[in-house]
């Protein structure tokens, strides 16, 4: 049930700007329409005109948090250079408030049920995050650029999670430090 956000009415923007800040507050879960509807200053009925159900208004939430997401990744990459991997410690760490909730990918993917249609679009990002880290360390690095990615990977999930526990980013600086002397 993928939602066209690019072609988003403006109240269906105000709708999902609304949204977009209470269910990474809040979480999905504890977030109603009601709520979304008052802070947007929509009506339900727009709410529902615009998106159908509030399952579709979480998905375009993923949707454009994934959109935006990759572009200052992409951004960040292309002025890299050398080090254009390690950019995805950089991502995470500054394009979420460590005093917040963390990753909003990974905080969904705890409240939803796995046949929620948010599901897969909080796999195609992680999926696509750790393919591009392959293809960034394709011929950088002795192991095979998949294991590579595996590991990078592996290290920036860990130091985002662990950036919501600690309630900084103290982790995912470690992790591009490890990162770093791994690539070395």
């Amino acid at each position: 049930m993928p939602v066209d956000i690019a072609a988003l009415t403006p109240a269906a923007e105000r709708i999902l700007d609304a949204a977009t800040g209470l269910f990474y507050a809040h979480g999905i879960a504890a977030v109603g329409v009601d709520a979304v509807a008052a802070a947007s200053g929509a009506t339900k009925r727009t709410l529902y005109d615009r998106f159908g159900s509030k399952e579709a208004l979480v998905v375009a939430y993923l949707q454009r948090r994934d959109r935006d997401w990759w572009a200052r990744w992409e951004a960040r990459i292309e002025a890299a250079g050398a080090d254009a991997a390690l950019t995805v410690f950089d991502a995470y760490a500054l394009d979420t408030d460590p005093r917040g909730r963390g990753c909003a990918f990974l905080n969904a993917a705890a409240e939803l049920p796995d046949d929620h249609p948010g599901r897969e679009v909080i796999r195609d990002h992680k999926r696509r995050v750790r393919a591009r880290l392959g293809e960034l360390l394709e011929g950088r690095v002795p192991q095979s650029a998949d294991d590579g990615a595996d590991l990078l990977y592996l290290l920036v999930e860990g130091g985002v999670a662990q950036q919501a526990v600690d309630g900084d980013s103290s982790a995912l600086v470690r992790a591009r430090r490890l990162a770093r002397g791994l690539l070395r």
